[in-house]
């Protein structure tokens, strides 16, 4: 190793156009992690990364290799506890001041369907989000995929009403633990219907029915997730979207609401 001693650290040169960065490093790194589970204890899955830190005015670049460094440290468990402690490793060994981290990754939950109980898993898109600067400011992320029978639909026609897929995606901040599976059991209450992975004849009749009883807009579906958010005292702050991929428009149906506005 003695002859690569010496290297010149073309990084830490000094940059004399006096322009500091917000945000550099890596991005869309695919990355093994481990979550925690509600019910299993733990879930292996593969997180989508990116991690950054501001650059002074001074420096030319930064380290990247670093910041893979500080992930394989903390790959085997990902939780509120090391996401603030590889927040401020990034800020240690980066020399910076303010350390910015975004894992997005697929979580699986095992849900039955609602007759037959045939069990199947459902995917959600979900992440943590946080920034650290003077202290940790966190996000969880969760979107959810939801079922809707149109209420104007259902109220003008003759028979039947149109139904379409659509999503719900939640910005939450909170200050004592939260589970993915607590948020999205919010959510999925708040459609005509949840969605399932395997469904046989006799829960396709029930998931149709159970629509078209509870029609909703996409209005509807943020209130309700509101008012569903707001009652759990561990959450702070939330945002929520609702987006329906209409059935006989060309366009989606979109709704969104802050708390506390």
């Amino acid at each position: 190793m003695d002859r690569y001693k010496g290297l010149t650290d073309v990084q830490s040169m000094r940059d004399t156009r006096n322009i500091p960065l917000n945000r550099v490093g890596i991005k869309n790194i695919r990355y093994p992690i481990t979550v925690l589970d509600k019910v299993k204890g733990r879930q292996h899955t593969v997180a989508n990364v990116n991690m950054y830190v501001n650059l002074p005015h001074q420096f030319k670049g930064t380290h990247m290799s670093r910041f893979i460094e500080i992930l394989n440290e903390y790959r085997r468990e990902i939780t509120i506890q090391t996401f603030e402690e590889i927040l401020s490793a990034m800020k240690e060994r980066l020399n910076s001041q303010e350390a910015h981290l975004e894992i997005d990754f697929p979580y699986f939950i095992e849900k039955s369907a609602p007759i037959t109980g045939v069990k199947g898993l459902m995917e959600y898109s979900c992440g943590l989000h946080g920034t650290m600067k003077d202290e940790l400011d966190m996000m969880l992320i969760v979107k959810v995929p939801v079922t809707t029978v149109c209420p104007c639909s259902k109220e003008i026609s003759d028979f039947g009403a149109h139904n379409q897929r659509g999503e719900v995606r939640v910005w939450v901040r909170f200050k004592r633990f939260l589970w993915l599976e607590d948020v999205i059991e919010v959510v999925e209450g708040c459609g005509s219907s949840q969605v399932y992975s395997v469904l046989k004849r006799p829960d396709e009749k029930f998931v149709t029915e159970e629509a078209f009883k509870h029609p909703v807009f996409v209005e509807d579906m943020v209130r309700a997730v509101y008012e569903g958010l707001k009652e759990r005292p561990e959450i702070t702050w939330f945002a929520i979207e609702a987006e329906n991929f209409e059935s006989i428009h060309n366009h989606s149906a979109y709704a969104y609401a802050v708390y506390p506005g």
